[in-house]
């Protein structure tokens, strides 16, 4: 027998009469447990509550069905067993009422209906077998529960070493802006002496130096402009963090003519061509996307190739969120694509995500000029305004540097 199956007590002191109870509810798929007396079911009782009916039998020696009864009600676990009572001689209104008060839910007289029994044994068994499922269900919910509340607790105190950590790391990445900031202008101090004491010499004993003093001097005087350079990309660094970030929309092609003007002098010199394709304003802090494109412009004009005219090409266009392809974008926004190209020298695929490093140089000092911070700033910008910014090059092939920003 199945281990869910519905139990069935029934009590008659009778073998006979036990038999014929089974014989009328068999194929049902009930389990039958006897008891041959009131002491026999209430020892099974006992051992047992998980009973859905009793049907009793009212006349057994030694303890009635009717006693019976009485001490199954005084068992709080027992109490809501229903008990149809079986007998013969249930024909009097006082032998009935008391049958009901004993605890009986019901009654049948002999000889038995088989129809009838069937039809309010079933009526108990479902109400036992929902009322189980029911049970079932509570307990798989409130263990459900627990395991929720315990996971709940759990990511809660994640959460909050999370939050206390991030705000640990925000006063640290302020700490360090201040610092950078306050460090490189403090800085600036000291290199303006240098700088007046060297011009004073260049203009007025240059002359007079040995060849072995003017080369020194020299030295002295690059190392110098090598400084004011990496103060002054330290500082734009640290602005780009610590600004007020103020969104606008704005035409792209005001940026680039701002960034012509900047660079006219080097643009002219590598006799550079720019040609631009914008669809649509976008929405960008534009002081810092003038820096952005700067970076860039200059970033290709160092990296041009020797002799041959540099051609740099930005395009955006309108990139809807379900075709965006890149796991860091959010995709609850649509994006501009702004694609920056140029005929330079280009880079190893491998430097892809090293090229955007601060103090991240591929070449050696004295190959290509730089403080190595200008791409640096390029990706802190694009974070800045929620985008991001990949590189894709090749060996003499030139490169592209695509940013997305949210519309």
């Amino acid at each position: 027998m199945v281990d869910n199956a519905i139990k069935i007590l029934i009590v008659d002191d009778k073998k006979e009469n036990l038999l014929s109870l089974q014989v009328i509810l068999a194929d049902r798929g009930y389990q039958f447990v006897e008891a041959t007396s009131g002491k026999d079911a209430l020892r099974i009782l006992l051992k047992d509550q998980d009973f859905a009916i009793i049907l009793m039998d009212v006349q057994m020696p030694l303890m009635d069905g009717f006693e019976t009864a009485e001490m199954i009600r005084q068992s709080d676990k027992l109490k809501h067993v229903p008990i149809i009572f079986l007998t013969a001689n249930m024909n009097a209104s006082e032998y009935i009422f008391k049958g009901y008060q004993s605890g009986a839910v019901d009654y049948m007289i002999k000889p038995l209906s088989p129809e009838i029994l069937q039809a309010k044994v079933m009526v108990f068994t479902e109400l036992f077998r929902k009322n189980r499922e029911l049970r079932i269900k509570e307990e798989e919910t409130k263990a459900l529960n627990e395991i929720i509340l315990k996971a709940n607790i759990k990511l809660s105190a994640q959460y909050e070493a999370i939050e206390k950590h991030a705000e640990e790391l925000r006063k640290k990445n302020q700490e360090l802006d201040a610092f950078t900031y306050i460090s490189s202008h403090d800085l600036q101090e000291p290199l303006r002496k240098i700088q007046t004491f060297v011009n004073l010499i260049l203009n007025n004993d240059y002359p007079n130096l040995s060849d072995d003093g003017k080369q020194k001097f020299d030295r002295i005087l690059y190392a110098t402009n090598r400084m004011r350079e990496l103060i002054n990309s330290l500082l734009t660094f640290s602005r780009t963090t610590i600004v007020d970030r103020k969104f606008e929309k704005t035409d792209l092609n005001t940026v680039i003519t701002d960034v012509k003007l900047a660079l006219q002098e080097n643009l002219t010199e590598k006799k550079a061509v720019i040609v631009t394709d914008f669809h649509d304003k976008v929405n960008i802090i534009p002081f810092q996307f003038v820096q952005l494109m700067e970076n860039l412009i200059h970033n290709a004009i160092k990296f041009s190739k020797t002799e041959v005219p540099l051609q740099i090409e930005i395009k955006s266009k309108f990139v809807a969120r379900n075709t965006v392809q890149i796991e860091k974008l959010s995709p609850q926004y649509d994006y501009c694509h702004i694609s920056f190209g140029d005929n330079g020298i280009g880079f190893e695929p491998e430097h892809s995500e090293k090229i955007f490093g601060v103090f991240q140089k591929l070449h050696g000092k004295d190959v290509y000029e730089g403080t190595g911070i200008g791409l640096a700033i390029v990706k802190k910008i694009v974070e800045n305004h929620n985008g991001h910014i990949n590189a894709t090059g090749e060996p003499m092939q030139g490169a592209i540097f695509n940013i997305y920003i949210p519309y």
